[in-house]
């Protein structure tokens, strides 16, 4: 797939369209999402252009991907995360419904999530 450079993290990414920044640096940048699905519902992405995690891991320096994860964390423990749980998960492709073709993360916690396997 090749990456739409107008996709709206894309234009997050260059102030086009405001977010509610959590965090950010010169590699990374995390928001919370627009339409939560748990009281603490945070976006990571990379400022690089990824079309997915698999596009991350597979073309991004090993140095790219710790650093990503470090800050990751890093959120993680600002919010303090780890005291009541929370979830990491990425969405890659169709079957998985990635609605926008930019690599992120998303951070659940604040509520029980529930079970991801039946």
């Amino acid at each position: 797939m090749i990456y739409d450079q107008n996709n709206i993290f894309a234009r997050i990414i260059r102030k086009e369209i405001p977010a509610d920044i959590v965090y950010e640096d010169d590699q990374v940048l995390a928001f919370k999402d627009i339409a939560p699905a748990a009281p603490v519902h945070i976006l990571v992405i990379p400022k690089k252009e990824y079309v997915s995690y698999h596009d991350f891991i597979e073309n991004s320096s090993s140095e790219e991907v710790a650093y990503f994860f470090q800050i990751v964390q890093k959120i993680c423990q600002e919010l303090n995360l780890q005291e009541g749980g929370y979830r990491i998960m990425s969405n890659i492709g169709k079957n998985a419904m990635q609605t926008v073709h930019h690599m992120h993360l998303h951070i659940l916690a604040g509520r029980p999530l529930g079970r991801v396997n039946p």
